[in-house]
């Protein structure tokens, strides 16, 4: 299952924005922490601390020193956001924001240029794009030569569907400062036109370029993505171990380790390796591909639980609508509150406009039997020619409902050949479909 637009959004902010922050922000101490139990249970500091516990530390010591300045206040919203990346616990973007929040008392946005970067990256992890683009553009004029302003924009604009202008800022970014930030980007974006290998080597690039041991693993696991997208599944199970190599227990790869293995057909292993993802950090792709394992298995009242937890996920706590994309998907792909799902739907394609909201849009009014507006919506989202799976299945499945059987046969049998497991239950409708197609 391919699940790099997931990766890119459900943090989103964190994965690209926050990235672009923590890298845009002068370095802090990189001593080892005192051991203070109350200060290590505040931020849960493990025995071994990641470097996001350390910063926050770092943060918290320059606070004790400066009460007064803003400096201090920003280094911590940085490290909050950084421990939300690495945790997948939307509840240290609170303690971002609050921490940001501080440090615009003790000095206005104007004569505050990190913490303008700060709330640029906080509103991406809100999805409020353009509200993040406008301060990215007002950072970006008050330091042009900055690279992570074009990051932050191009961020945005990815997410409000204006490919060109992301294009543009990213190019502007890889020019002003080649590294881990500009060379995510770049992969993203070549992704985004289907160009398999050049996302690949962008990323690999990302990896190299960085020191640290959560990033490194982040961009290995987007490799290994990709590289199952070219049926190397070998390769790319082995950029999930490196992840994990990294970083180790990191959530992301071991949900990587779970789909290679299930596209060995070791069924055993990957509910493992999905259930210490899902111990790890509850995610609804996650707890949906679980339920759909144990639902092919036959075990319902365990899929139960999984389909009732992606529900939950998405409306309780810090991360509350975050993940109304994949809630809108999950209904459409499992036949349940499809009226819902299309409510939703609209709702995020009238806050973005990028492809695979379009995606999101069309599958859903597919499911409510409008196929005019569906395949308009597909339309959209197939405008980059980016080689998802998913996209195309929808396409086929949309084209196949139009009697188009030829358009479908093509769409599907893409889907399949890009990534044969791209779904544990709508891959073998898809399957199901090309044998009508074909009888």
């Amino acid at each position: 299952m391919k699940d790099i637009r997931n990766k890119f959004l459900i943090i989103t902010g964190i994965v690209l924005g926050v990235l672009a922050v923590v890298a845009g922000i002068r370095a802090v101490s990189n001593r080892a922490p005192r051991l203070e139990t109350a200060r290590q249970k505040s931020i849960a500091v493990t025995a071994r601390p990641t470097a996001s516990d350390r910063q926050i530390l770092a943060a918290q010591d320059e606070i004790a020193r400066a009460p007064h300045a803003s400096s201090g206040y920003n280094l911590l919203c940085a490290a909050y956001l950084k421990k939300a990346r690495e945790t997948g616990d939307f509840a240290f973007n609170a303690k971002a924001e609050a921490a940001l929040n501080r440090s615009l008392e003790l000095t206005a946005s104007e004569d505050n240029y990190d913490a303008l970067k700060l709330k640029s990256a906080l509103l991406l992890a809100y999805h409020r794009f353009g509200e993040a683009l406008d301060l990215a553009r007002r950072a970006r004029d008050m330091r042009p030569q900055d690279p992570m302003n074009y990051g932050a924009i191009t961020d945005a604009l990815v997410e409000l569907g204006d490919y060109q202008g992301a294009f543009e800022a990213a190019q502007t970014m890889m020019d002003l400062r080649p590294g881990t930030p500009s060379y995510s980007r770049v992969s993203y974006l070549r992704g985004l036109q289907g160009d398999t290998e050049g996302a690949i080597e962008a990323m690999r690039a990302a990896a190299e370029a960085t020191a640290d041991p959560e990033t490194a693993a982040w961009c290995r696991v987007h490799v290994g993505d990709e590289l199952m997208n070219t049926g190397r599944l070998a390769a790319a199970e082995h950029e999930f171990d490196v992840a994990l190599q990294h970083f180790p227990g990191y959530h992301l790869a071991l949900a990587g380790k779970a789909r290679a293995r299930l596209a060995f057909g070791h069924t055993d292993a990957a509910i493992e390796f999905y259930q210490r993802a899902q111990e790890r950090v509850p995610l609804p792709e996650t707890a949906i591909a679980l339920g759909d394992l144990y639902t092919k298995l036959g075990r319902a009242d365990e899929a139960k639980k999984q389909y009732d937890l992606v529900e939950f996920i998405e409306r309780a706590g810090a991360a509350a609508g975050t993940y109304s994309r994949q809630l809108a998907l999950f209904y459409a792909d499992h036949d349940v509150k499809l009226d819902e799902a299309l409510a939703i739907a609209r709702r995020e394609r009238a806050a973005r406009a990028d492809i695979y909201t379009a995606d999101t849009l069309a599958w859903c009014l597919y499911k409510k039997g409008d196929l005019v507006g569906a395949k308009r919506s597909i339309v959209e989202a197939l405008r980059l020619g980016t080689r998802d799976a998913r996209i195309h299945y929808h396409a086929g499945m949309i084209e196949q409902a139009l009697g188009n059987r030829r358009n479908a046969a093509k769409r599907l049998h893409l889907a399949l050949k890009i990534n044969p497991s791209f779904d544990i239950l709508q891959a073998e409708v898809a399957r199901q479909t090309l044998r009508a197609i074909a009888a």
